[in-house]
């Protein structure tokens, strides 16, 4: 991994590699968690989720874990989205199964979303479940195909 590393820097880097150029490309990356990647793919942030994905696979993050996030994700958009409006954060926490904190994270995400977004989504998300537990041959091509649907799915509203 050092290895790979090293000249990923030294292919993309011209001139001098400094602990400034290092910490540039690899500060904060080794968090990347399933649900790093999740919360950009719903946010519409493609490139960034991309980005996570890749980093959590080369972490050892299990492809399941990423699906699973990919599905919470959606589905608590969709909850949201469905339920009453100006309903307090607490009462809805309650009535989705949700801590309140997650409601309003959920509410700053779900901007750009639409009923057939989530639609789509979630089959993007059920396609790579499939994928990465053996219906596919390339679990982590699956992810990425997942990721990239949701993050358009994201920003379907008006266009």
């Amino acid at each position: 991994e050092l290895a790979s590393a090293c000249s990923q820097l030294v292919a993309d880097v011209e001139g001098t590699i400094d602990e400034a150029v290092v910490a540039r490309y690899y500060t904060g990356r080794a968090e990347a968690s399933s649900f790093t990647v999740a919360d950009r793919a719903v946010e519409g942030r493609a490139a960034e989720a991309l980005e996570a994905l890749r980093w959590s696979m080369a972490t050892g993050v299990a492809p399941v874990l990423i699906t699973s996030a990919l599905a919470q994700g959606v589905r608590a958009i969709g909850k949201l989205a469905s339920a009453p409006r100006g309903a307090r954060p607490g009462d809805l926490a309650r009535e989705l199964g949700m801590p309140p904190w997650k409601i309003d994270r959920v509410r700053q995400q779900m901007r750009g979303w639409s009923a057939d977004g989530v639609a789509v989504a979630l089959r993007a998300v059920a396609e790579a479940d499939a994928g990465v537990k053996g219906g596919g041959d390339d679990p982590e091509y699956a992810l990425e195909k997942a990721v990239v649907a949701v993050a358009r799915a994201a920003r379907a509203r008006g266009q």
